[in-house]
């Protein structure tokens, strides 16, 4: 649910924090309240291009911020971590957008800046808003099949088929490349056959570039370090006044301190122990010296060792484990290619035993939707015919494709009748966005259960109708806010005398500015907000607006009811 929603400088909205509660909330108002506002925040928070003249008089910048509640977020923090964003913290979803008259654009997702594109595919899954043809999901036929596959009960099935329709089509590209042209084949076979041939005449090891290294600086430095090495050992050792032969004359006084204090025994024998050592490390240094001993044709050998690794890193990987890779799978090229009439033919029978699979499945699965699809149009039709659509049809077409494809077999697109005599027309074909509206609030009734989208915005959906349809509309939202957080932006007092909750947008004068404000409706303040909508603060409206409430039903019973009038043949 969208446990929060911040503006600031929006408009004619200055600074509103709003908190929602689950279920179904109506926002109502007088006209050019600033209702519409709301509706903006909430594109803006899908990814719908953000324009400067939004921006309130005299600020610099807006924003606008949605914390919306996560029942589990995991399957969406993966999604997140692909991204590159972080994860939810306890379950919460934080969006924001801050877009200036500088020109600066930036959005935000759990304090991560990211793309608009990355906004509006999270917005999509967290929000399905009906208003002019604005982020209606089930416009898309896509979205129209995957409902009715959640329908059909047929997840898993459709999982299946996915699956082995993108191993079918792995294995159809690997076909197509090894079947591609013979002038092009015969050019990339004398490639990887000289990039084959370069690669194991090196012989490279794994490892071996780092001690190749090592060899080389240590044969190159050869002479300096001997002359270093042995001009210690001289120091140390070997010339007339070295370290050890100076010790010895040292050696002789300690003896003699000893003799008269044999106290100092330890100093002695400290002294012996450091002359160990040192004789210790004149004995390394002439082994290391020894070492030093660089044959000039070994340095020339391991210079062009190294010349060698360079270039063929240069082409073909950053290290010698990367061009021993790049080798071993030239070479597995090669010999498809070289043997690509016999990797030809295995492709082709595992090719057709996969489209034989695939085909089965599919077939499964257009039972399961052609089964279900008269089913659902059923349930949708009843639905509308609530809505005020008396004589109103609605079917779902189950079109066969010429191939498969990622989603199966078949098309599926929702049709809709709103006038007897008049053809089928799909959903998106609709001008009225007062009759889409209402089709999508029967769908959604009908599909609530399936439906994965967990906040519902309506907007005009009050057009053209009034009365008892007011109140089915009112009530199949109540019932849809069982299932989903539903907000309503209304000038029904049937539809927002259902709601759980209610807000009112006023416009204030205040300091020389106009200012929209957001209040919670309860209690009197519902009652009167209700007796304004039907027509004026009056004794009977009051009254009138009492009995609308009174009246609500729980969540469900209006679905209830309905099946009930439907059960009697009413």
């Amino acid at each position: 649910m969208l446990s929060s929603l911040r503006i600031r400088n929006l408009a004619l909205v200055e600074d509103l924090e709003w908190n929602l509660s689950p279920g179904f909330t109506a926002v109502t108002g007088e006209t050019g309240s600033g209702k519409s506002i709301i509706l903006g925040a909430l594109k803006l928070l899908l990814g719908e291009r953000a324009e400067r003249t939004l921006i309130r008089a005299e600020a610099e910048s807006c924003a606008v911020e949605g914390a919306f509640r996560l029942p589990d977020s995991a399957a969406l923090d993966a999604r997140l971590a692909e991204l590159g964003i972080d994860p939810c913290a306890d379950s919460e979803l934080i969006v924001k957008r801050v877009f200036s008259h500088s020109g600066t654009n930036r959005q935000f997702i759990n304090c991560c800046a990211t793309t608009l594109a990355i906004l509006k595919e999270v917005g999509d899954s967290l929000v399905d808003l009906h208003g002019p043809h604005e982020h209606q999901s089930l416009l898309s036929a896509d979205n129209q099949l995957g409902l009715l596959d959640a329908f059909a009960g047929a997840g898993e099935l459709r999982a299946s088929y996915q699956t082995q329709f993108r191993a079918l089509a792995r294995l159809a590209a690997e076909r197509e490349n090894l079947s591609a042209g013979e002038a092009a084949l015969e050019r990339e076979v004398d490639l990887l056959k000289h990039q084959v041939n370069e690669i194991e005449a090196a012989d490279f090891q794994p490892g071996e570039g780092e001690t190749l290294l090592k060899r080389y600086t240590l044969a190159a430095n050869g002479r300096r370090l001997a002359e270093v090495s042995s001009g210690i050992l001289q120091r140390l050792a070997e010339a007339d006044d070295a370290v050890l032969n100076r010790l010895g004359e040292l050696r002789r006084f300690f003896r003699d301190l000893e003799k008269l204090d044999p106290a100092s025994s330890e100093l002695a024998a400290a002294e012996a122990r450091a002359a160990s050592e040192l004789e210790g490390i004149a004995g390394r240094l002439r082994e290391y010296g020894e070492q030093l001993d660089i044959d000039p044709a070994e340095l020339a050998r391991l210079e062009e060792r190294v010349t060698l690794a360079e270039t063929l890193k240069r082409k073909y990987g950053g290290s010698i484990e990367e061009v021993i890779a790049f080798g071993q799978n030239a070479a597995t090229r090669l010999r498809r290619i070289e043997s690509r009439g016999e990797e030809l033919l295995r492709l082709e029978k595992e090719i057709e035993a996969a489209r034989s699979r695939l085909l089965e499945t599919g077939a499964n699965l257009t039972r399961r939707r052609e089964k279900a699809a008269p089913v659902l149009a059923a349930d949708v039709a009843g639905q509308l015919r609530d809505l005020g659509f008396r004589k109103s049809g609605f079917d779902i077409a189950v079109s066969p494709l010429g191939k498969p494809s990622a989603l199966g077999l078949e098309s599926v697109e929702f049709l809709f009748t709103p006038n007897p005599g008049e053809p089928p027309m799909p959903l998106k074909a609709i001008a009225s966005s007062g009759e889409i509206s209402r089709v999508m609030l029967a769908v959604k009734s009908s599909l609530a259960k399936q439906d994965s989208v967990p906040l519902l915005v309506f907007d005009e959906i009050d057009a053209n109708v009034g009365g008892e349809i007011a109140r089915s509309v009112g009530e199949k939202m109540l019932s849809l806010g069982a299932a989903h957080q539903v907000l309503c932006i209304t000038h029904l007092p049937q539809v927002a005398g259902m709601a759980d909750a209610q807000f009112v947008v006023t416009k204030e004068f205040e300091n020389n500015r106009t200012v929209s404000r957001l209040s919670a409706a309860e209690g009197e303040a519902r009652v009167e907000e209700l007796a304004r909508m039907l027509g004026g603060r009056t004794d009977s409206a009051l009254a009138h607006a009492r009995t609308l409430l009174s009246s609500r039903p729980g969540p469900g019973e209006g679905a209830k009811k309905r099946l009930l009038k439907r059960g009697t043949g009413a």
